[in-house]
Parts: structure tokens; sequence; C-alpha cells
């Protein structure tokens, strides 16, 4: 079960067969366990990424997003997990995936939860399609920005 959407589409995945993106350029990233110096490490390397792909000035997105998927996986699991980032005509492709079973679960925060608990509400109302895909061990939660956005 994969979950996921946006208002442009919803997109399913219940494998690990990732799409074919090895010619397009690409960021990858291992992240040491429960590291959150990573968090703005990750963010500059992405748009390093997007300078290179000729669309400097429009990473503001993708870096909150990507840092929002970082940050969810260094603090709540306790594994390492590894960052990819892809560009291709199509847009940007960003996955964080992680060694730990338990799933994410979307929720609206109360005023009790502080800043807590509002990533994967950002990520479902910015990214173009978002979702979760299970893998042998873990999962990886990834979302898309058409090239228009990214």
């Amino acid at each position: 079960m994969v979950i996921g959407a946006s208002s442009a589409k919803t997109t399913e995945e219940a494998t690990d067969t990732p799409t074919d993106r090895s010619a397009a350029p690409q960021l990858r990233r291992r992240l040491g366990r429960a590291d959150l110096r990573a968090v703005p490490e990750a963010r500059r390397a992405l748009r390093e990424l997007l300078r290179h792909w000729g669309r400097p000035g429009c990473s503001e997105i993708a870096e909150l997003l990507t840092s929002e998927l970082v940050t969810n996986a260094l603090i709540h699991t306790d594994r390492d997990a590894v960052l990819t980032a892809t560009v291709s005509s199509r847009g940007l492709h960003v996955e964080v995936r992680d060694f730990a079973g338990r799933r994410p679960r979307l929720h609206a925060p109360s005023d009790d939860d502080g800043t807590h608990g509002r990533g994967l509400i950002l990520v479902q109302s910015l990214a173009d399609a978002w979702g979760v895909r299970a893998h042998g061990v873990g999962k990886a939660v990834w979302f898309d920005l058409g090239a228009d956005a990214a």
C-alpha cells in the first residue's frame, strides 16, 4: 500500500522497481543515523544539482520538501538513510530511503505539536506527486516536482 497523492495525480507503487532515471543528473547521499547536520548539507547539495540543471532560482520548494523528508528519516528512525535526487526534462524526483519498516502517517497536527507534524502535509501540499514505496527492508518516501516548478 502506498500513501501519497496530489491534486495533479495519484501514484501507487507497491514494488521495488524504480523508474529508469539512469541517464539524468543525480545526487546521492548517505545520511548518517540521527545526524541532523545532514539536513542543511542535503539542501546545499540539491541547490547545486539544480544550479547545474539550469534552474538556480527555482530550488526553494525542492529544498524545503527535501529537508522535510531527510529530517523525518533521521528523527523517526534509528538507522541510516539514503537521499537520491534526479533531474530530467520531466522535472525533479527526490526520494529518501530508510531501513525501518515503520510507515509514515499523514495527520493534521494539533496546536500542542508546536512545529512538529507538518512535514508530510507540506509535501502533500507543494509536490506535484508524492508517496511511500515499500522496499525489502524499509521504505522510500518520495516526491516529484514538474520541470516548471523545480
